[in-house]
């Protein structure tokens, strides 16, 4: 039965925030943050989640530079995305991710979140805002308009 669950990722140099979305795919929440452990053992954990939660849908944000441009952190995700849609049995999406730490950053200092416990959710809280965006996206695409997806956005070099 394939799941009906939409999950993102917030690919880190050193963790990996999750977020899941309802059934309905209306609201995300924070799920994990996961520290890095090397490439398969990232893969797996993946995986087990994909299958834990009934995800149908993997949202994988990728941090283009400002100015749009793919760069060595965005390099970075696409060969871990290659290496993830290998392994998954559903479809993994990209989605532009740029400012989610930042504002996941500002939204834990405005709810006075110590610099501690910050580090430790920032990451999960970010995924949280990439899917939650990429689910407002889903709901506007039934009335035209594909605004974050990477893919279709990377060449796009006018305003």
């Amino acid at each position: 039965m394939a799941g009906t669950r939409i999950m993102a990722l917030d690919h880190g140099t050193k963790r990996i925030g999750v977020a899941l979305s309802d059934e309905l795919r209306w609201i995300a929440q924070p799920l994990e943050t996961f520290e890095r452990r090397g490439l398969d053992a990232d893969i797996a954990h993946i995986q087990h989640l994909v299958r834990t939660h009934e995800v149908g849908t993997v949202v994988m944000g990728v941090p283009l530079r400002l100015d749009g441009e793919v760069g060595p952190a965005a390099q970075a995700v696409n060969r871990f995305i290659e290496r993830l849609t290998q392994i998954l049995d559903v479809p993994v999406v990209t989605w532009d991710e740029r400012m989610t730490t930042k504002s996941a950053e500002q939204l834990l200092i405005a709810a006075d979140v110590s610099r501690k416990k910050r580090k430790g959710v920032v990451d999960r809280v970010a995924a949280a805002l990439l899917l939650q965006s990429y689910l407002e996206n889903l709901g506007a695409t039934v009335h035209g308009g594909e605004a974050g997806r990477v893919e279709e956005a990377t060449d796009d070099s006018g305003g």
